[in-house]
């Protein structure tokens, strides 16, 4: 499968019924998540994957149609339903778990994929956690974070060592009321990190 084929089926899945601001549920664009896995799968990081807070979906669903044994992990038993249709439209083989990333006691993970939570709202709810938990479960991490974030990835993950960076445009659409644009892109930083 082509990338720009992969990003046209992430296109079509649905997002997240009624968003948490709290909990930063913001949709993983599809242009991103292609570019993601597609890094990965020229490294030969997608044998067996988990997706730390996978939302709806994407990153796991995408992460399997490349061919990666895949796992989803979420909290949210709603954003967990819509990610299992959004899995069945695609014919997407991906087993999901309903868990807090705090508490996960997951084996044989080789690869974490995961645009977890900036932490923009609460520090100590944010991407922490789930960088804690990659650490534990997995040798190779992916992880999307803000702009100006190298300092603190490459300090909070020691001994584990950050590979590359890649700046991604992340097309961020409106999801609440506050969002005064249809579309504003910010930039991300995508970490491969191995530890």
């Amino acid at each position: 499968m082509k990338k720009k084929q992969l990003e046209m089926l992430l296109e079509r899945l649905e997002g997240f019924s009624n968003p948490s601001f709290q909990k930063e549920q913001y949709a993983t664009p599809a242009t991103v998540a292609a570019e993601m896995l597609f890094l990965a799968a020229m490294r030969g990081d997608l044998g067996t994957v988990c997706d730390l807070g996978c939302g709806t979906g994407v990153l796991a669903i995408g992460a399997a149609l490349l061919g990666a044994r895949s796992i989803g992990v979420e909290i949210d038993g709603k954003a967990l339903a819509i990610a299992r249709r959004n899995a069945e439209k695609l014919g997407a083989d991906v087993d999901f778990i309903r868990a807090d990333v705090g508490s996960l006691a997951l084996k044989g993970i080789e690869t974490v994929i995961m645009n977890p939570p900036f932490g923009a709202q609460k520090a100590s709810s944010g991407d922490r956690a789930f960088l804690n938990s990659a650490r534990n479960i997995a040798r190779t991490i992916y992880s999307l974070h803000n702009q100006g974030s190298e300092g603190f990835v490459k300090s909070f993950m020691k001994p584990c060592i950050v590979q590359e960076i890649y700046r991604i445009p992340f097309p961020l659409k409106r999801c609440f009321d506050f969002h005064s644009q249809d579309t504003k892109v910010i930039g991300v930083e995508l970490y491969r990190i191995t530890c």
